[in-house]
């Protein structure tokens, strides 16, 4: 089943939660359309903003819009003069009052979303796809992802006849619900044709909340593992078994 369906879907409720929090009521299908007004828009106005995540939040009178992106300087502009220019824009089109937030992705090497539009531009820019999708794996695997899945579709090298490729590095487990599976499809335009990219990035196991998560494995840090604390109690140790040879002669 985890190879049929959606990972992100499949994984709703259970270690992530839904893009868009309101409550639909009678005027659901027109809420659930401005949603998808609001995320094609910010979409293309901001296409070179690196954009991962819109989550859109509702009440009475407020839209609230929080962008992840990992150039949040391009959406804010001088002195917060370009996100001033979203909100009137975004009124338009809900008709009520939005409050933007935007929060910055640390490591985007992380996200399935960058990832594949990365790749997607590279080859749009006329890089050989081998060395584009060989190029990410290794960038996320070096910050460090568990195992990380590309496939492209399409008529990749300019072939006359379609055909699909799969590169794959460490672990991916589909059918592992509490496995935090990152994915994206993209789309790359080029002379001959439409190229297909899909990403699947697998950033660990999640047990009960995510904060939770962090916390132990952070936490699993400081019990001496690494190489250097080995060493220092071993000599210490050392020293003190020696110490009590003599006092004993």
């Amino acid at each position: 089943m985890g190879q049929k369906v959606n990972p992100i879907g499949i994984r709703l409720g259970i270690v992530r939660g839904w893009d868009s929090n309101w409550y639909g009521g009678d005027d659901f299908g027109q809420k659930l359309v401005e949603d998808d007004k609001i995320r094609k828009y910010l979409n293309a106005r901001l296409h070179k903003a690196g954009i991962a995540k819109i989550y859109i939040e509702r009440t009475l009178k407020l839209v609230t819009v929080t962008i992840n992106t990992a150039r949040p300087g391009l959406i804010i502009g001088k002195m917060g003069a370009e996100v001033d220019k979203l909100k009137e824009e975004l009124k338009k089109i809900t008709n009520k009052d939005v409050q933007i937030n935007i929060s910055e992705i640390k490591r985007p090497e992380l996200d399935a979303v960058l990832v594949s539009q990365t790749i997607a531009s590279q080859i749009e820019g006329r890089m050989f796809y081998r060395r584009a999708i060989k190029t990410a794996i290794m960038s996320t695997m070096r910050a460090g992802a568990e195992g990380i899945k590309v496939s492209i579709s399409g008529r990749i090298g300019g072939a006359e006849m379609a055909r699909t490729e799969h590169y794959k590095e460490g672990r991916t487990p589909l059918h592992t619900l509490r496995a935090d599976i990152d994915y994206n499809q993209a789309e790359a335009h080029t002379t001959y044709g439409r190229i297909g990219i899909k990403v699947w990035i697998c950033r660990g196991l999640i047990y009960g909340k995510r904060d939770l998560f962090q916390a132990n494995t952070e936490a699993g840090k400081g019990k001496g593992t690494n190489r250097r604390e080995r060493g220092a109690f071993s000599r210490e140790r050392g020293e003190r078994t020696g110490e009590r040879k003599r006092n004993n002669k």
